[in-house]
């Protein structure tokens, strides 16, 4: 009975997601995660080989998936990206939107184009998914989720990473702005923040020391590890147990946010 009453909160068995950014760490986890719940999912990213490797994990699972192209510095790319999906798939249920980059400057360091980087891939790629697929959502009669992916830093800004914490605190700013936008048309949209997990954006600016002061404002004392984002990333985007979730920011972070020192 256990078992089903949970497959009935959080199972994702004839739903069709699409994670853009699943070719990377956390988006990759996250891709398998729904897969294991169930879903269909779409990896989608740039790098063919990491997808490929994505998709292969998933069959490994039982599950079923694919992985499809997107630039998210463009939008005719995104929107690319969703017919592709409609005529393989005939649907979309679920978006993540899990794509973003860094870049580490001081301050003064911090160049036009490093902004406008950071910027397109973490803010406007973001924005556009969120408008393309949403109003794909909003029109079918089965309810759609949205799940944007922001960062501890859009609630405590961290230095070095300037243009990083604005564009997520936008994303979380966006994220309530579109859920309040979409939620009489039946589309749910959240934001993730994730604390410290370790991936390929954030290595450079982990350093002995830097990681020495993460560690001590982190109550659990560890990094995360990316399959525990799963757990959240299925509340928000289930129909069923996150039914009168939307606007939220949901931080999973060992307690960093917690904290002042």
């Amino acid at each position: 009975m256990a078992n089903a009453y949970l497959e009935e909160l959080f199972g994702l068995s004839g739903r069709v997601g699409v994670v853009i950014g699943g070719t990377g760490t956390l988006g990759g986890a996250l891709a398998l995660g729904l897969a294991r719940a169930g879903a269909t999912v779409v990896a989608a990213g740039r790098d063919a080989e990491r997808g490929r490797r994505c998709v292969e994990q998933i069959a490994a699972a039982g599950g079923e998936g694919a992985f499809l192209p997107v630039d998210v510095t463009s939008r005719e790319s995104i929107a690319a990206l969703l017919e592709a999906v409609l005529a393989r798939y005939g649907r979309v249920d679920m978006l993540i939107n899990g794509a973003g980059v860094n870049a580490a400057s001081s301050y003064f360091e911090v160049r036009d184009e490093e902004w406008d980087r950071v910027m397109t891939s973490n803010l406007k790629a973001v924005h556009w998914g969120c408008q393309i697929f949403g109003q794909h959502m909003a029109g079918v009669p089965e309810r759609g989720s949205i799940l944007n992916i922001a960062s501890v830093t859009a609630h405590l800004p961290l230095s070095k990473v300037f243009a990083y914490s604005a564009s997520k605190a936008a994303v979380v700013n966006l994220t309530q702005n579109v859920a309040r936008e979409l939620a009489p048309l039946g589309v749910r949209v959240n934001a993730l923040c994730p604390g410290f997990f370790p991936a390929e954006q954030n290595r450079r600016i982990l350093d002995a020391e830097r990681t020495a002061r993460v560690m001590a404002q982190t109550p659990m004392a560890r990094f995360g590890e990316p399959e525990e984002l799963v757990g959240a990333a299925l509340l928000l985007l289930s129909p069923r147990a996150g039914s009168f979730i939307t606007g939220a920011a949901v931080y999973v972070d060992g307690g960093f946010t917690a904290m002042k020192f």
